[in-house]
């Protein structure tokens, strides 16, 4: 844990030792019960720092309490006024100190209290604190063990998160995607109540991870999805250098691919689904083994050795089990595409799955588990775009990201982009 630094200490501070600064995510991963206790902690220390300041601007203005010393001329203190401030996302109720001007007999506005009355980002702290598991329940119940805690019912909390949630819905369908130059594509579905959500995340060329947007559809199906791909391209994602595509192998989703960006990309599906399928056929006394099998042949490093110690298993598979042989044909051309592409050795470990989107999906999954009953539509999409929001900045660079010039050179000449342009 982060001691913030401090200089000379007083005595108030020698007895109670150093002030430790929290980070933000040893804030997610306390308790909801730990996390009303650091709330209430905050008010009390957070008004002292309130009346601190509002003194220092009066007596700027004024001079020192009972004193002419300071301060500048004909301008005076003026008793108090009823106030509140915003502190830990909450409305508490303090006096306010009034100054005048007797000259011209009017009142000067403190711009330290004009900071304080507005809202400024409460909806995204708010947000914040909600996604990161502290119900609206708790938050009441924050607001009730606070002097002068006021303004802060259940509902006025929920209101408030369903406003910055829905701004953070609509700016996540909103953004321009003209300025990201993408390099790869991974698509999967993460499963909200009886409904998936098929979320998009895009690989820039310096292995940055962006996530483009998501749909909601009943199964990963192409009529819903199709719609979903083209409407990328209206917001500005461009195909026009190629792109991978990775998707879990759903013929839904393949087809929506193709229907979408036509010969533009090229497609690699995910070999752990693929492994996975293929197993699911075989009695589970042959599961573990037959696991370790495919996964030794897709790590061979070439594309004429991972094929080759493929067919070896699938024409053994021919033999005892022609369900299990067939899952394994049907698209295996796709699961080997980055070694048909030569960059296997250097990007595998990072794209011949949807790990990559399946992490981020886990993440939603910790940030939404406090939802025990999804209304409707509108109310999961919000806390989609939330949670997606809040993930995307703290997205580590693509391992192996340093290899991605050679993905595009790879796809540019798959997909005859260099021999169309030297024609031209």
């Amino acid at each position: 844990m982060k001691v913030a630094t401090v200089g000379r200490r007083g005595k108030k501070q020698r007895i109670l030792g150093p002030v430790q600064e929290f980070r933000e995510e040893e804030y997610r991963n306390l308790g909801a019960s730990a996390k009303m206790e650091l709330i209430r902690a905050l008010i009390p220390l957070g008004l002292m720092a309130v009346r601190k300041m509002l003194e220092e601007e009066v007596e700027s203005l004024a001079g020192m309490r009972y004193s002419r010393q300071g301060g500048l001329e004909d301008v005076a203190r003026y008793g108090w006024n009823p106030g509140s401030v915003r502190l830990a996302g909450q409305r508490i109720a303090i006096p306010v100190p009034r100054v005048r001007n007797l000259k011209t007999n009017h009142e000067v506005r403190l711009e330290s209290v004009e900071s304080l009355h507005g809202e400024g980002d409460l909806n995204e702290k708010l947000l914040k604190r909600v996604l990161y598991g502290i119900s609206c329940r708790n938050y009441e119940e924050a607001a009730e063990s606070v002097p002068g805690a006021i303004g802060l019912s259940r509902s006025s909390v929920s209101r408030e998160f369903i406003q910055a949630s829905g701004e953070a819905l609509k700016a996540f369908q909103e953004r321009n995607l003209s300025q990201q130059d993408l390099v790869a594509l991974v698509l999967d579905g993460k499963t909200f109540a009886e409904d998936t959500m098929v979320v998009a995340l895009g690989i820039t060329l310096e292995g940055e991870k962006k996530l483009l947007g998501f749909v909601q559809t009943g199964t990963e199906n192409e009529k819903a999805l199709t719609p979903f791909l083209l409407e990328l391209l209206d917001r500005g994602l461009s195909i026009e250098e190629g792109l991978l595509v990775v998707i879990d192998g759903g013929k839904g989703l393949r087809s929506a691919v193709k229907n979408a960006f036509k010969d533009r990309v090229v497609v690699q599906r995910c070999q752990w689904h693929k492994r996975e399928n293929v197993v699911s056929h075989l009695a589970k006394s042959e599961q573990a083994g037959m696991r370790r099998r495919l996964q030794r042949a897709y790590q061979r490093p070439t594309y004429a050795e991972a094929k080759s110690e493929l067919m070896k298993i699938h024409n053994e598979l021919e033999e005892k089990n022609q369900s299990a042989a067939s899952s394994l044909m049907e698209g295996m051309e796709e699961t080997m595409t980055l070694h048909r592409l030569g960059v296997f050795a250097v990007l595998g470990m990072s794209l011949k799955t949807t790990n990559t989107l399946e992490s981020i999906n886990s993440q939603v999954e910790a940030r939404c588990r406090k939802v025990s009953c999804w209304k409707n539509s509108n109310q999961k999409m919000r806390w989609l775009a939330a949670s997606l929001m809040d993930i995307e900045p703290r997205l580590n660079r693509l391992k192996g990201h340093r290899h991605l010039p050679l993905l595009r050179e790879a796809l540019k000449e798959e997909l005859g982009l260099i021999q169309q342009r030297q024609v031209a």
